[in-house]
């Protein structure tokens, strides 16, 4: 793999993990400071305080394989940044800190029958729904916009780059679920800085005033490109503007993973049972920069960054699975699991190869108009001859 050593170090045990709110779940009534560096400084102290708590039997189980699509995230994400740097992705959103609220989130979806609408932020989501990593990454590659995996088969709708987009999105899959008479429920990923868009507060009082099956997930990871949160969401919560559409909204340790498998569990419930919408608002942090030609030392410091770094998500679930008697063999043979899958993913991304002139006319016309034809075959002309 081509990622340095020392990416990887923060997923080693530490005594100073933290956690942004003393218990798993918050409403959205009891709010806390929405500043990243405050945050930092608090859940560092919550932290200090307390050991991990251990687990056993059926919940052990569950942690230990969110654990391991946690630490795939991890290391794959990393790896992007990386090819990235070497040329082989024009471009890249990294999601590291962010591991936990996304697979946390889309493990507790039911494959069968719900449905899951990414940002462009979503590798997490891709691999805790066993989506085609080489096909996800096809759309950062350039091969196809999108992505190039199955859409139906994972449950995972394309990678959406317009800023709030997947969220009306989501809410019109779960109409359509409501008039079909099925129980499917659909979950719309979006960040603090998207919950400014008016189509999320169209889709939040359309889903409220028909109680719809779907999950608002906000992962607010304290920045909205270079704007804290405090300057972004008035009130200082996404979730507390929930009681404004009619449904519950709840604040939670968005890197606490098992936290965060609980919440939408809970709230698909409760979708299932006909009692509509739930917006979720996961505390978490973007340790990275927004996308990799970001440069976030310009608007926060190292020091906030090196506060969140030493409470990953991946290193707290570890500490977890100490705690509750896993030795160190099991961590070491998931790490050498995880970076096999991510050098059998580059591989296949390096093996990606032009696409086909022909296919910017598929999929374009269900009816293609008669000048349509024509368009596709001056354009073939043109590839041939180039």
């Amino acid at each position: 793999m081509q990622s340095t050593d020392t990416q990887n170090t923060e997923t080693q045990s530490t005594d100073t993990q933290s956690t942004e709110m003393q218990s798993t779940e918050m409403q959205s009534t009891e709010m806390q400071s929405t500043d990243p560096a405050s945050r930092a400084t608090s859940a560092g102290n919550a932290e200090r305080e307390r050991s991990p708590e251990p687990v056993v039997g059926a919940r052990l189980e569950l942690l230990t394989s969110l654990y391991e699509r946690m630490l795939l995230a991890h290391e794959l994400d990393l790896e992007s940044v990386a090819m990235q740097r070497q040329g082989i992705l024009p471009g890249y959103a990294p999601a590291r800190g962010q591991e936990a609220s996304q697979v946390g989130s889309a493990s507790a979806l039911d494959r069968t029958r719900d449905f899951a609408f990414p940002t462009y932020r979503e590798l997490g989501v891709a691999v805790a729904l066993q989506a085609d990593m080489i096909g996800y990454l096809a759309s950062h590659q350039g091969a196809w916009h999108g992505g190039m995996y199955d859409f139906a088969a994972s449950r995972l709708a394309p990678i959406n780059a317009v800023v709030g987009a997947p969220v009306p999105h989501a809410m019109g899959w779960a109409m359509g679920e409501k008039l079909a008479g099925r129980d499917g429920c659909s979950i719309a990923y979006f960040g603090d800085g998207a919950s400014s868009q008016g189509d999320v507060h169209e889709a939040m009082n359309f889903a409220g005033v028909w109680s719809l099956p779907v999950v608002f997930f906000c992962q607010n990871n304290g920045w909205a490109i270079s704007l804290p949160t405090d300057k972004q969401v008035a009130g200082g919560s996404v979730a507390a503007r929930a009681a404004g559409y009619g449904m519950p909204g709840v604040r939670i340790d968005g890197n606490d993973v098992l936290a965060v498998y609980d919440a939408v569990q809970d709230a698909l419930a409760r979708a299932r049972s006909g009692g509509g919408a739930t917006v979720i608002e996961a505390m978490t942090y973007r340790a990275g920069p927004h996308s990799t030609s970001d440069d976030p030392g310009r608007y926060r410091t190292l020091a906030e960054e090196q506060s969140w770094l030493s409470r990953h998500p991946v290193t707290r679930a570890e500490r977890q699975l100490r705690a509750s008697g896993v030795d160190d063999d099991y961590f070491e043979t998931a790490l050498a699991d995880a970076r096999a899958e991510v050098e059998r993913v580059r591989a296949g991304v390096l093996a990606i190869g032009p696409r086909s002139t022909a296919e910017m006319f598929d999929f374009v016309f269900a009816d293609p108009p008669a000048t349509f034809g024509a368009q596709r075959a001056l354009a073939m002309m043109e590839a041939n001859n180039d």
